[in-house]
């Protein structure tokens, strides 16, 4: 038993080493093999090295009778867990295997193993019965023939081959009839006549012995009883009734007709049906016969999956006394019809799926089968919808479900799939398995904000801590990938007030420098942009910096936005006097008191009895540290309110005679002026001016009488009055120069004017005009009209919605002069300089980018208001 074993587990090496090479493992063990047996070195035949099987979860895929076989964990052999009996497992088909999956993971695949179960001779022949009664008529002719059920050996193959043994018997013997069609028939033949009277009873013993080694066998006894007298027996027309019958056939289908004839007459020649045997036994409560007619029906149903051919034995009885009887077989054929669905099972399923698997990643290991046979068991697998995922064959009946595109978590986070199968009958029929596929998330998108650049308008002056904005940046991906924190991350402030960009901040090493974190704040959460302190248009006009978003994720990913903070101005700084415009030591002696209030805002001035009226006597000089109408400044006379003889220029703040002098105006007057802004609310500065005290020895110089003794003091007073006198004459001389200049300058920027309008009707033009670099404009309907101040300039920008038309250009705020002594006659008069600077900046406006922004006429109604102002100061 030993050399035996021996020699299988070679032949089984031999088989597992040769069908490793074809792609599928095939192993052999007989039957009532003893639990524990080893049936191959499995890991070893598909390659892996020891320890490796266990590493990689080898493991054995088990369903239903395949438990019976267990795979080794450590070692990686196929073990029976069980007894197997090849008889239960495949009856009498041959060969007998077991198909059994094999999963390797880590990477995952599939082998497929194949285990034939050999038959042993452990199954003893078997008749139907143990006793078998026959009556022979004793007027039975020798050569006739009496079928016998054969026997039935549940093993297959030479342990299944049955020869037939009849004890010693002088009147009868065996015939076995054997073909590769049909079953074997054996046949009880009488050899010799029979005589009632001598032997009425002949009992025999049938013996079956199959092929195996050792052989064994099985009995039965025959017990013949003579009859006497009716001498022709029933005959059948065929011997062998072959019938096809489908599968779906319904109860109470005619199976066949059959039809036996008997010579005689009267009851000898009466003849009645019925079965004498059925092959299978199951059919035996599946077909009906008709005893009279010999008509067969179908009683129950028939299943081509289970059964594919019956064998029905029909004998056919006389009412004679003895009864003769004649048989016949019926062999039903089962014709197969696709009845059955295709079945869909899902072995192994990896999921979630990674959005970054790559293409070709298996996700699961389908099996599919079909009952059916022939092209009713051929089946079409397919998934939908068809993309992601595809199927790709592994074996007979096995699939695997494999990624053959990119997936985006974002676009799709889940995938319901459904693994259709079809067979190849007539009507097709199908079956479905439906697979959830979740993908998850990998850190694969950045922070994006919903503008690359965020413009905000913060008014100076707020409170620490109030909301200036609100950012807010979008992250598609979930859980801690998509969790976006905010942080400022660039931009300052140097020195005088104008904000850095980032590039620069950057590289800034100034002392001067101030992060734009000392400014402002954003939470880290919500991405409220709110301010760190009060912030003051004086110092800080345009703040630039970045805010960066950050997700959680491993790396993490991030984005930036540029906020460009414009700081509003507001009116909280009240206007400032300056000193007079430097007094000249040839302006002759200053009164004592006159000294004494010059630091007090109380300013003197002198004027001389018979001024002409109109005469400039003193200019208020003024400025204010804020921009725009916020700066711009108005004079007001308020003290006294009655009609005087000094007026103030509104704009200009030029003090000046209203009318001639004269001495009734009385020596001293005491004026009140107010600074402020035009529009509420404004805060004033006041300037009282104290009247020009003239003494009468002037008075009589003005008039061209004086006489000898007081001649020194008159020449000096007369210096004095001609020293006032020669300082505006100066500057009217050099304010005609820069007027005739102005004038020209006008009219050339009048006709070239009309030349760029007459242009810029057929040109183009801009959305939003800007100076080179990255300025961003300040719209007029947030700001005010476009202005020009002292200390600041801002660009016009005109909004799709709200385009203003009016173009305002207000009169300068100039800084004081620089100490020391000033020439007179190359100093200019301030109305001679509101003049120069308001053609210049007339000038800079038609030819800086923002020209195609003013309106014609506005244009027009600045030129000739220019030009009016001009030729009313030559006038003057």
């Amino acid at each position: 038993m030993g050399e035996r074993r021996c020699a299988a587990v070679r032949v089984l090496v031999l088989q597992a080493a040769w069908a490793l090479a074809g792609g599928q493992v095939r192993y052999s063990v007989p039957e009532e093999a003893e639990a524990g047996t080893v049936v191959g070195r499995l890991a070893q035949d598909l390659g892996l090295e020891a320890g490796e099987a266990e590493a990689r979860r080898l493991r054995l895929v088990a369903q239903g009778r395949r438990a019976s076989v267990e795979l080794s964990g450590a070692s990686g052999a196929l073990l029976l867990s069980s007894r197997l009996d090849r008889e239960q497992l495949c009856a009498k088909s041959a060969p007998c295997a077991l198909r059994l999956e094999v999963l390797l993971e880590r990477p995952l695949r599939v082998f497929h193993v194949e285990l034939e179960v050999t038959d042993i001779n452990d199954n003893a022949p078997v008749f139907p019965a143990q006793r078998k009664n026959l009556s022979i008529a004793e007027s039975s002719l020798p050569g006739s023939r009496f079928p016998l059920e054969g026997a039935s050996d549940a093993d297959i193959g030479a342990n299944a081959q049955l020869s037939y043994t009849l004890s010693p018997s002088e009147h009868f013997s065996l015939d076995l009839h054997r073909s590769e069609e049909y079953r074997e028939s054996l046949f009880l033949v009488l050899t010799k006549p029979l005589d009632r009277e001598t032997i009425p009873v002949h009992r025999l013993v049938l013996t079956a012995s199959d092929g195996g080694r050792p052989s064994l066998t099985g009995t039965m006894e025959l017990l013949i009883s003579v009859l006497d007298a009716n001498d022709n027996a029933p005959q059948f027309n065929q011997s062998v009734y072959k019938v096809q019958l489908p599968e779906n056939a319904t109860e109470g289908t005619l199976v066949a007709r059959v039809n036996a004839t008997d010579a005689d007459l009267g009851s000898n020649g009466e003849v009645t049906y019925s079965v004498s045997n059925t092959f299978p036994e199951k059919g035996t409560n599946v077909f009906l016969l008709n005893p009279r007619t010999g008509e067969i029906n179908l009683a129950g149903t028939v299943d081509y999956e289970d059964i594919r051919s019956y064998e029905i034995q029909i004998e056919a009885t006389d009412k004679g006394t003895p009864p003769l009887s004649g048989h016949c077989k019926v062999v039903l054929e089962v014709v197969d019809v696709n009845d059955n669905a295709p079945e869909v099972w899902v072995t192994s399923l990896s999921v979630p799926v990674a959005e970054d698997a790559s293409v070709g990643t298996v996700v699961a290991v389908l099996s599919v089968s079909d009952r059916d046979s022939g092209a009713n068991g051929r089946v079409r697998c397919w998934v939908w919808p068809a993309s992601p995922f595809g199927l790709e064959a592994t074996f007979a009946g096995s699939y695997s479900l494999v990624l053959r595109e990119a997936l985006d978590r974002e676009r799709v986070s889940e995938y319901e799939l459904e693994v259709r199968a079809e067979d190849g009958g007539a009507p097709a029929l199908r079956a479905s398995r439906g697979l959830r596929v979740p993908v998850s998330d990998v850190n694969d998108n950045a922070p994006a904000f919903a503008q690359a650049v965020y413009t905000v308008l913060a008014r100076e002056n707020n409170a620490a801590g109030a909301e200036l904005a609100r950012l807010w940046a979008r992250d598609p991906d979930e859980a801690g990938n998509g969790r976006v924190s905010y942080s400022v991350w660039e931009g300052g402030v140097a020195g005088g007030g104008a904000a850095l960009p980032p590039s620069s901040s950057s590289s800034w090493s100034g002392p001067g420098w101030r992060p734009a974190s000392s400014y402002v704040s954003v939470d880290a959460e919500s991405g409220l942009l709110w301010a760190l302190q009060p912030l003051d248009y004086e110092e800080l006009q345009v703040l630039q910096f970045e805010v960066r978003a950050v997700d959680a994720g491993e790396p993490p990913l991030c984005g930036n936005a540029t906020v460009q903070l414009f700081v509003l101005d507001e009116n909280d700084n009240a206007p400032a006097l300056l000193p007079p415009a430097g007094s000249a030591p040839e302006a002759g002696p200053v009164p004592a008191e006159a000294a004494a209030a010059a630091g007090s805002g109380t300013l003197w001035a002198w004027a001389a009895w018979g001024a002409p009226a109109g005469q400039v006597v003193a200019k208020i000089r003024a400025v204010d540290a804020d921009s725009g109408y916020n700066a711009w400044l108005r004079y007001e006379l308020w003290e006294p309110r009655a009609k005087g003889p000094f007026r103030v220029g509104l704009y200009s703040g030029e003090v000046s005679t209203a009318r001639a002098l004269d001495e009734a105006d009385g020596p001293r007057h005491t004026l009140l002026i107010v600074v402020g802004a035009p529009r509420p609310p404004a805060r004033a500065a006041t300037a009282p001016r104290r009247g020009a005290r003239l003494e009468a020895a002037e008075a009589a110089l003005a008039a061209a009488a004086a006489s000898s003794s007081s001649a020194a003091s008159a020449s000096s007073s007369s210096r004095a009055a001609v020293g006032a006198e020669l300082a505006p004459g100066a500057a009217s001389a050099a304010t005609n120069v820069w007027l005739v200049v102005a004038i020209c300058a006008v009219s050339s920027l009048f006709l070239l004017a009309l030349v760029l309008y007459a242009a810029s009707r057929w040109a183009p033009r801009a959305a939003v005009l800007s100076a080179p670099g990255p300025t961003t404009l300040v719209c007029a309907s947030e700001v005010g009209s476009w202005s020009y101040s002292q200390r600041h300039s801002r660009s016009l920008c005109v909004a799709d919605g709200a385009a203003k038309s009016d173009l305002m250009v207000f009169s300068p705020n100039f800084p004081p002069p620089p100490p020391g002594p000033a020439a007179k006659d190359t100093q200019p008069e301030p109305s001679a300089l509101l003049h120069t600077v308001s053609a210049a900046a007339l000038f800079a406006l038609i030819f800086s980018p923002f020209a195609p922004s003013v309106s014609f006429p506005n244009l027009l109604l600045l030129l000739a208001r220019l030009r009016s102002l001009s030729l009313r100061a030559m006038g003057a």
